[in-house]
C-alpha cells in the first residue's frame, strides 16, 4: 500500500470520505454535461437522457451508497469493518471508470466501453463484499441486510442490462434500475435507520421491506402496459407507506433539524406515490405529457434529500462532531427542497402548456449550486476532519 501524508491518511482512513467526494464531483460534472447536451451545446455518444439516468445511477449515487453502506453494513451484520486495502482498490477502479465514462461519452464509444467494463468490475467488488458480510452474519440479524443486498443485486442486474441496451439488443432498463435499485436501496436503509434515529418504540414490521420491494417490482411491470393499474398500485402503496410511517410516532416538532431532514424525505416519498399517481391520472385523462413528475419527486424529494441528510450526519459523526444541522446546513436543505419544487413546477407548467422552460434550467442550476454549497462546507470535514463552525 502507498504511504500517504497525514492529511491524505485521514482522508482515506474512512470509507465514506473519498466516496462521498467522488459522488459530489460526479454530480457536478454529469449534470453540467447533461444540460449542455440537452441544449445541443455538447454532442454525446449516447442520448442525453440515457447519459443523465445512467450517470446519476452508477457514477453519482452509487458512490454515495458505497460510502454509506460500507460504513453501516458491517454493523448491521455484526462483522468486522471493510478493510482499507479493499475499498481503496474499489475507489481507484471507480475513479478510473468515471474519467473514462466522461471522456468516452464526449469523444469515443470505445472509451465508454472501457468505462463500462470498469464499472462492472467495481460493482462486482461491491456485491462480493456485501454478500460475504451477509453470508457470515448470524441469522438473527439478517433481515434488513437481506433487503439492502437484494437492492444492490438489482443494481448489478440493471448494469448488465444496460450493456445489452447500449448494444441495441433490449429495451432500456431505466425503470427497473430506478425503482428496484435507486429508490429501493434508499428506502431499505431509511426504514432501518430513521426509526432508530427517531427513538421510535414501535414494533418492527417485518413485512414492510418485502411488501415495498414486491410492489415496486410490480410497478416496473405495469409501467407503460397497464397505466390505470399502476396508478391504483401507487395509491395503495402510498397509503400503506404513510400508515407505516405514522405508526412510528416520530416527534417531528421537537426533533433536531438533522433528523427533521430525514422526516421530510419520508414525506416526499409518500407525496411522490399519492400526488404522482393523481397527476399521472390527469395526464392520461387529458392526453398530455407529465414530464416525469413522479420520477423526479422520488429522485430529488426522497432519494437526494435522504442521502444528503444521511451523508451530512455521517460526515459530522465520523469526524468526532455532534451530528447537528447548523444554520448553514439548514439553508442547504431549504435549497434542496427548492430544487424539488422547481423541477416539479417545470413538469406542471409543461403539462398545462405554459411556456416556462426556464424552470428546467433553474432546477439544474439549483442542483449544481446545492452540491457546490454542500462541498464548500463539508469537503474540509471529509478531507482532514475540520470542525464545522
Amino acid at each position: 500500500m502507498p504511504t500517504f501524508s497525514s492529511k491524505h491518511a485521514y482522508f482515506f482512513s474512512q470509507v465514506h470520505q473519498p466516496f462521498f467526494l467522488l459522488g459530489v464531483l460526479n454530480a457536478l460534472i454529469s449534470m453540467v454535461l447533461f444540460l449542455l447536451a440537452y441544449k445541443g451545446v455538447a454532442v454525446l455518444e449516447m442520448q442525453p437522457l440515457d447519459f443523465h439516468g445512467f450517470s446519476l445511477f452508477y457514477l453519482v449515487f452509487t458512490n454515495f451508497f458505497v460510502g454509506f453502506i460500507f460504513t453501516t453494513y458491517p454493523r448491521f451484520t455484526a462483522q468486522e469493518p471493510i478493510k482499507q486495502s479493499y475499498y481503496l482498490k474499489l475507489l481507484a477502479l471507480s475513479c478510473g471508470a468515471s474519467v473514462l465514462f466522461y471522456i468516452g461519452a464526449l469523444f469515443s464509444f470505445w472509451l465508454f466501453v472501457l468505462s463500462f467494463i470498469a464499472l462492472v468490475g467495481a460493482f462486482g467488488m461491491v456485491l462480493f463484499v456485501l454478500q460475504k458480510l451477509y453470508t457470515h452474519a448470524n441469522i438473527a440479524v439478517r433481515a434488513d441486510p437481506f433487503w439492502i443486498l437484494l437492492g444492490f443485486y438489482a443494481g448489478g442486474i440493471g448494469l448488465l442490462w444496460y450493456a445489452l441496451y447500449f448494444a441495441n439488443f433490449v429495451a432500456s432498463p431505466s425503470s427497473f434500475v430506478f425503482y428496484l435499485y435507486f429508490v429501493y436501496v434508499t428506502f431499505s436503509v431509511a426504514q432501518r435507520m430513521v426509526p432508530f434515529f427517531s427513538h421510535s418504540h414501535a414494533a418492527k414490521n417485518s413485512f414492510f421491506a418485502p411488501v415495498v420491494f414486491v410492489s415496486l417490482a410490480l410497478k416496473v411491470l405495469l409501467l407503460g402496459v397497464a397505466p390505470f393499474l399502476n396508478i391504483a398500485l401507487d395509491l395503495l402503496l402510498g397509503g400503506y407507506v404513510l400508515y407505516e410511517f405514522l405508526r412510528w410516532h416520530v416527534d417531528f416538532k421537537n426533533a433536531p433539524a438533522i433528523l427533521k431532514i430525514l422526516h421530510i424525505a419520508l414525506a416526499w416519498f409518500v407525496f411522490a406515490f399519492l400526488f404522482g399517481a393523481v397527476f399521472e391520472l390527469y395526464g392520461i385523462y387529458f392526453h398530455t405529457a407529465t414530464m416525469q413528475l413522479q420520477l423526479h419527486l422520488f429522485a430529488l424529494g426522497f432519494v437526494t434529500v435522504m442521502l444528503i441528510g444521511f451523508g451530512t450526519r455521517v460526515a459530522l459523526g465520523h469526524s468526532g462532531q455532534p451530528p447537528h444541522a447548523n444554520g448553514y446546513t439548514v439553508k442547504l436543505f431549504y435549497l434542496l427542497n427548492l430544487v424539488v419544487i422547481a423541477r416539479a413546477l417545470f413538469s406542471l407548467a409543461f403539462t398545462f402548456d405554459m411556456n416556462i422552460f426556464w424552470l428546467f434550467d433553474l432546477s439544474i442550476t439549483l442542483f449544481v449550486l446545492l452540491f457546490i454549497s454542500w462541498a464548500w462546507k463539508f469537503a474540509p470535514v471529509l478531507l482532514w476532519g475540520e470542525r464545522v463552525s
